[in-house]
């Protein structure tokens, strides 16, 4: 696995990173002796990247991912988030960045994850209550302390992302990112590469619509999220579907899956970009690692855009509630 640079600030990690969201949260069934097979393996195969939050499963993939990496810690770039608050057993969600919830939230996850040191440390989603460089600011303090390496945003527009950077340095912006959900493009991405500050894109595989493996909504668990979001929604299905099916004939024409043409196209955007598919089946995972030796052409990758055209994708990448806690 290729090891790149991410940001200016001197970390590096492995051109694909592993996320372990679904591990634990959102997308069924759990499994933990499985899910841990799969990040042993993804270490093994040259993945160093793990991305986690303490928000996945309320605290549970923190735990799982420190249980995994125990004896590994030295191989993992490792990678987690604070900012959206849960409580086991409600689906509110809140918001919160002030200073002292950040410093409890990285004390919090540090015990989750068996660990004195958080490689690269995310706010998950800005607190509108909270000006930027006040949360920034806190986290710098970490930084001073020893508990955590180097900084992140995730999901947020490119105002903030200067002003962030302008209180501490900014080494990755994490947001969704997939042939079919290019929202960064633009000023978004442009800024990053003005200042340096490395993308990482999850959902890379449109939350598994671009494997080409789902026929339809009945495929999904009963506890599967997806069912509330708008892009599998019944009215929405089959037109996002038929984009997904040509896809499939053309990377077949290709010699590949669709999931593993999807995760080259993120790789072909830009050597800053830094694809995290997530998985907790180990045959998808060495699927997935396959994609970091495919090399697209400059046609190729205009062929896919225009297959998979954002203009013609049904349906908002959130529901309408959380996508007011995006780009701000």
């Amino acid at each position: 696995m290729n090891i790149r640079e991410m940001g200016k600030q001197g970390l590096k990690s492995s051109r694909i990173g592993l996320g372990c969201m679904g591990m634990s949260d959102f997308y069924g069934e759990r499994n933990d002796v499985e899910s841990i097979k799969v990040i042993h393996e993804a270490l093994e195969k040259g993945i160093t990247l793990l991305d986690t939050a303490d928000m996945y499963g309320i605290g549970d993939n923190e735990e799982l991912v420190g249980k995994a990496i125990k004896a590994k810690r030295n191989k993992v770039v490792l990678a987690t988030k604070f900012a959206i608050v849960r409580q086991k057993g409600e689906t509110a969600r809140n918001i919160n960045c002030s200073p002292e919830y950040v410093k409890q939230a990285c004390e919090a996850s540090l015990k989750r994850l068996n660990t004195d040191n958080i490689d690269l440390y995310y706010m998950h989603r800005k607190d509108p209550k909270v000006e930027i460089e006040e949360t920034v600011g806190a986290m710098a303090e970490l930084v001073k302390e020893g508990k955590v390496r180097y900084l992140g945003l995730s999901e947020v527009n490119a105002q903030t992302l200067r002003r962030a950077h302008a209180v501490h340095p900014i080494t990755a912006l994490q947001t969704e990112y997939s042939l079919w959900t290019r929202d960064v493009e633009g000023e978004i991405l442009d800024t990053c590469r003005e200042l340096g500050i490395a993308l990482v894109a999850y959902s890379p595989l449109g939350r598994g619509f671009l494997t080409g493996a789902l026929t339809s909504k009945d495929d999904l668990a009963g506890g599967d999220y997806r069912h509330f979001n708008p892009r599998f929604a019944e009215e929405n299905f089959q037109t996002n579907m038929a984009m997904v099916e040509e896809m499939r004939i053309y990377a077949k024409n290709l010699g590949h899956i669709p999931a593993q043409i999807a995760i080259a196209w993120v790789l072909a955007k830009g050597d800053d970009i830094f694809p995290i598919p997530g998985t907790k089946r180990l045959k998808y995972l060495n699927d997935n690692i396959k994609a970091a030796d495919i090399k697209l052409t400059k046609e190729q990758v205009e062929k896919l855009e225009n297959i998979i055209d954002t203009k013609k994708v049904k349906g908002l990448r959130y529901p309408a509630e959380f996508m007011n806690t995006v780009d701000l």
